[in-house]
């Protein structure tokens, strides 16, 4: 199978993973990159940062549209998050294959157990705002060093720390999302990874048309369905990649 063809058939499944579940679906594609597409870890995680931020900010302008946008708690989380993504993204490319795998295999690992475990409940009110401004900093390192979206960790964190409701928090994660990706590529344009198009281009062009039918396909299936299903498919995933770090 050709390359193009499989970055649009890996970019397409990212894309109905994100549009179906929200948050979660960008940590395939770091996996995607590695093993059907031949990239180098420290290559993967900047590509990544391309495909999530092209595509959640193309959701982003979605939900926009829809209302479901907190910008000024959104902008705050963000913003407390810019810093140590750039930081991330400048430190990822010199940290060993072996290092950035496993921690990718870890954080997804973790990504597949909280899409396990019942969805959280509003607590109705914020907290101070130095939780606040603390969590979103680590939601930045994380997208920084590892080049994933962080939807998963950014929807409970907005519902529990901020106090959004559900649908709220999931139209946030996108400014969020987009602002911390976009930050940490920022970080990467001086080093000497650069991005292969070829690849790039067709792979999150694929991702941001299955975003929407992954929207549809969310309409017309058990959310909890889909979510378990990903959830499990996601774990095998890293626990594939830790064999690879250890082997």
């Amino acid at each position: 199978m050709s390359v193009l063809i499989l970055a649009l058939v890996a970019g397409a499944v990212t894309g109905l993973a994100l549009g179906a579940l929200g948050g979660g679906g960008s940590v395939l594609t770091v996996p995607a990159l590695i093993y059907l597409l031949g990239f180098t870890p420290s290559a993967a995680t900047t590509a990544s940062l391309v495909i999530v931020t092209l595509t959640s900010a193309t959701a982003l302008s979605a939900h926009a549209r829809e209302g479901t946008v907190r910008w000024r708690a959104g902008a705050l989380f963000a913003l407390a998050g810019l810093l140590p993504a750039a930081l991330g993204g400048a430190v990822s490319g010199l940290l060993p294959p072996a290092v950035l795998t496993g921690a990718f295999a870890l954080v997804a690992g973790l990504a597949a157990v909280r899409m396990l475990r019942p969805s959280p409940a509003a607590t109705g009110a914020p907290a101070g705002t130095g939780r606040i401004t603390g969590t979103g900093a680590g939601l930045g390192a994380v997208t920084g060093v590892l080049g994933v979206g962080g939807g998963f960790l950014a929807v409970p964190a907005l519902v529990n720390v901020v106090g959004l409701r559900m649908r709220a928090a999931v139209g946030t994660s996108l400014l969020v999302i987009t602002a911390n990706s976009l930050a940490a590529l920022l970080a990467r344009a001086g080093t000497a990874q650069s991005v292969d198009w070829a690849v790039v281009a067709p792979f999150a062009g694929a991702a941001v048309l299955g975003a929407w039918d992954g929207k549809r396909l969310a309409a017309r299936l058990s959310g909890g369905t889909l979510q378990r299903i990903f959830a499990w498919a996601l774990l095998a995933v890293a626990a594939l990649m830790l064999l690879d770090v250890v082997l």
